[in-house]
Formats: structure tokens, sequence, C-alpha cells
């Protein structure tokens, strides 16, 4: 097996493939990374997201063509979630602290403002295809779903390329295609040298989002409610197997908020999550094992 490793998006990434994929496909793909990096991040001063948050009177941002997946899949999310999940919650990530400058110092005062007019990406923003309308400056964090949907890009290009095995790893959301099957650790969040259970994973995405991945300080981390523009509590960790992992990725957020059980009718994926208290629990459907 052949494995090419790369850092993107604020995290390490793999792709593992049978055989080397040469020069020019490598290039390809980071030249595809670079991208989605220029639409999406916050962080960057140059990208159509900041545009957006720059913007004093909001106007007519038209995203790529491929974004369609993106916001329809952030429109199921958001109302299965009854606003919970809301790429809006940008401006509150940064008064939280996790701003482009890494402060990681609460502004109080400002939060306390910004509560008073918290963008809804319901209301807030019109949707024209690929258009995003918006009437006043939102900082877009598509953090709950992006990372997903880039490995679900880069697998698309390595299949347009005719490789049809490989397993892509996005700083541990994971799509494998082809091949034997992958036995996946579920590792525990507050402990890297241990694993709750296992997956078992083939031709699905899993993907994993826990409190302690991006935290920096007492409670503050980077799942926020949409609601309350506060972060999550009772949940600290989830997992999520689903055909695609831009839907694995977001359904791994929507599982802080919500009981897999209640969204069986909307989604088809399988899942585990885990309590603050150490209690886990997983779907009848999931295809593994857990050790608590």
């Amino acid at each position: 097996m052949s494995n090419f490793t790369f850092d993107a998006i604020g995290t390490s990434w793999e792709i593992e493939t049978p055989v080397p994929l040469g020069t020019p496909r490598l290039q390809r793909i980071l030249e595809r990374v670079e991208r989605f990096d220029a639409t999406y991040s916050r962080f960057r001063p140059d990208s159509l997201v900041s545009r957006i948050a720059s913007s004093p009177k909001g106007g007519c941002f038209t995203f790529p063509e491929d974004a369609i997946t993106l916001f329809d899949l952030y429109d199921r999310l958001h109302a299965s979630t009854k606003g919970a999940v809301d790429p809006l919650v940008g401006r509150d990530l940064e008064l939280l602290g996790y701003d482009r400058d890494y402060s990681l110092t609460l502004d109080v005062p400002g939060f306390r403002r910004h509560a008073l007019a918290r963008p809804i990406w319901s209301k807030d923003v019109r949707r024209d295809g690929i258009s995003l309308v918006t009437s006043r400056p939102l900082v877009i964090d598509v953090g709950a779903t992006g990372k997903g949907y880039l490995v679900d890009i880069l697998a698309s290009l390595l299949r347009e390329e005719g490789c049809t095995s490989f397993v892509i790893d996005g700083g541990g959301d994971l799509l494998h295609s082809g091949g034997d099957a992958l036995l996946v650790g579920l590792e525990h969040p507050f402990d890297a040298r241990l694993a709750i259970g296992v997956a078992h994973v083939r031709d699905r995405a899993l993907c994993a989002s826990a409190v302690k991945r991006r935290a920096w300080g007492e409670g503050l981390h980077h799942v926020i409610d949409g609601r309350t523009g506060t972060p999550t509590r009772d949940v600290v960790a989830t997992w999520a197997v689903a055909g695609d992992a831009a839907t694995a990725d977001g359904l791994a957020t929507v599982l802080f908020f919500i009981p897999g059980d209640q969204l069986a009718s909307a989604f088809r994926f399988s899942w585990v999550r885990m309590f603050a208290d150490g209690r886990a629990e997983a779907s009848a459907d999931f295809d593994g094992e857990l050790f608590t």
C-alpha cells in the first residue's frame, strides 16, 4: 500500500491507495484542497467566507457548483435539530476565543451583545442555488460538515482518475472504498491511549467528533449549539457511519443534540455516542463492538 500525507484545514490527512498516485494526481488533490480552503476558511482573510464576514451590507455570494450538496445537507441538519446545527455560529466561536488569531480568550461583553441579534441560517441567509444572499456581515463556519465534505470531494476526484480502492483519513474522518473492511478503534475522548470500542467499516464513511478535539478553556470547545451560541455539555463524543463522509460528519455533530433513534426516518446511518458520565450507547445496527 502507498500512503500520501499532507496537512490541510488545520489537521493531518492521509490517503492510502494500492499503488502510488503519481505526481500529477497528487498535485490535483492539493490544488482542490487549496480551492476548498480559499472558499470556506474563516481563518483566511482572502477566502469567500471572510468576504461575507466583512461585507457591511451583505450581498450575493456565489460558491462552487458542488457547494449545493453542502448547503442542502446544512438545511436538513438545521431543520432536524431545530436550529442547534447552524453554520452561522462562526461569530460565536470567535467571541468564545476560537478566532483567526487563536486568542483563546472569551469576550464576554461582545458575546452578550451578539446574543441580542444572533443570526439564524434559516432566516438570515437566502439560498439561490449555489449563491447565498445576505443583508449584513455573517461569519460562516462549516466545521460541522466541512471536513467530511472535503473527504467526499477528494474521493470523487480519485474515482474520476480511475482509482476505486482507497482510504481517505481527514483528521479522523474516514472514507473506505474497495478492498477489505477496516477495523477502526473508537478513541476515548479523554485518553487517546484507550478505545471505547471498535467499528467495522467497508465502503462507508466513519466520522467522529469530541469536545476535547478543539478545547481551549473550562467548558469551551468547538461543538456549539446554534440556538444559544454556547458549547454543548452532556455528550462528549460521537461517531457516525454513513454512505458519504459529509453526512457522517454532520450527523456526528447532530448526535450531540439529538438521540440517533430520532433521526432514523430522515437519515440512513449507524452511530455511537458517549456521555460525560462515561456511559456509551450505540444504534442496533452498529457494525462493531463497545467495550463500555
